[in-house]
């Protein structure tokens, strides 16, 4: 990524700061870092300043910080991030400073931390800054995803010929994660593979349990491309599909693409998540649409905006984000559609291509 882009956000970043009255944020969250900086490693901490930006990591990341990390003074040293920072002869932080950090992403005894090394330093809690910029795309971004989506779609292409009667979740999944691994950064979460009942649990880890006939299998399964993730579902049925079967999935069809066709810029998060939760609702399966409409996309899998009966947030432009409702029937099974879509100013961009009519396989 060229470093104009990281320039932007780091304008963007101040810009929101300022609005704020903050002079600046300490970044302990390493997926705010490799948004804000550039860096994919596993230990550092940024801190932003009104006349400066400094980088902190140890020994392991000198190299890696020089190739990675853009409009930060480096600063590698084995000691202690937050010790560092208060060191004498480093001295970062000036006195009389309004500072933001991240509460979320901030331990308890770091923070006491912070209050003994800058007593004369005005720390405030800050909650989603870097989350909510980093929900509204960038073109590069939105690239990224569009490649781990085709990547999605193909990995499923390429498993269906083993969807088949004998064979057990934990092969499908194993032959997802190696073809993500293959062909991208890897697997965006791990793989949720559940035949027959198991598909009435949402988040199911793959078994050892085989396929049989009549079974809903549901594929939760996805690709990272350059850190960003890729997020869908599909629901196909072993060996024939009963006139349940039919119903079931019907429902669910409809209730997901009513909420994509309806999806805009301006509509809030609410209004998106009632929509399919309401046909749902009224083909009397309400209580089994037990989770939200959907989520975010971006270096992480769950990211802002959040589409719940609970959000105040409205989509905007740019938006990734995930739609997937589903139907859970304990003891016989479940069905969930999931795709990606990009929010635009007059609706949005679907990005997966996999069908979504119901497979007999």
């Amino acid at each position: 990524m060229n470093s104009f882009l990281y320039s932007t956000r780091q304008e963007n970043l101040k810009s929101v700061l300022n609005s704020q009255g903050l002079d600046g944020i300490l970044i302990t969250n390493l997926t705010n870092i490799r948004y804000i900086c550039g860096f994919t490693g596993s230990a550092a901490t940024c801190l932003v300043l009104p006349d400066q930006q400094y980088f902190i990591s140890d020994g392991r990341y000198a190299e890696q910080s020089k190739d990675q990390v853009s409009g930060f003074s480096c600063i590698i040293e084995n000691l202690s991030h937050l010790e560092l920072m208060g060191a004498k002869k480093r001295n970062l932080v000036p006195k009389g400073l309004k500072l933001g950090f991240e509460g979320d992403h901030l331990s308890v005894s770091q923070y006491h931390i912070l209050l003994d090394l800058f007593s004369k330093t005005d720390w405030v809690n800050t909650k989603g800054i870097l989350e909510d910029l980093q929900s509204v795309k960038d073109e590069e971004e939105l690239n990224a995803i569009r490649t781990a989506v085709e990547i999605t779609d193909a990995a499923y292409e390429d498993i269906i010929p083993y969807l088949k009667i004998g064979t057990t979740e934990k092969e499908i999944a194993n032959k997802l994660v190696m073809y993500y691994r293959r062909e991208a950064d890897g697997e965006a979460y791990p793989p949720i593979i559940a035949g027959g009942p198991n598909s009435a649990l949402p988040h199911a880890i793959p078994s050892d349990r085989e396929f049989k006939k009549g079974d809903f299998i549901v594929i939760d399964a996805a690709a990272k491309y350059s850190g960003y993730h890729a997020d869908m579902t599909r629901t196909p049925v072993i060996g024939e599909a009963t006139e349940k079967h039919k119903e079931i999935y019907s429902i669910v069809k409809e209730a997901q693409e009513t909420a994509v066709s309806s999806a805009k810029a301006g509509m809030s998060c609410k209004e998106m998540d009632t929509i399919p939760r309401g046909i749902i609702g009224d083909k009397g399966y309400g209580d089994y649409f037990n989770h939200g409409t959907g989520h975010g996309l971006g270096l992480e899998i769950h990211t802002q905006p959040r589409l719940s009966k609970l959000s105040n947030q409205t989509l905007q432009k740019n938006n990734v984000i995930t739609v997937e409702p589903g139907i859970y029937l304990p003891g016989w099974g479940g069905v969930r559609i999931e795709d990606d879509i990009i929010i635009e100013n007059d609706g949005c961009e679907i990005l997966n291509k996999t069908s979504r009519d119901l497979m007999v396989l």
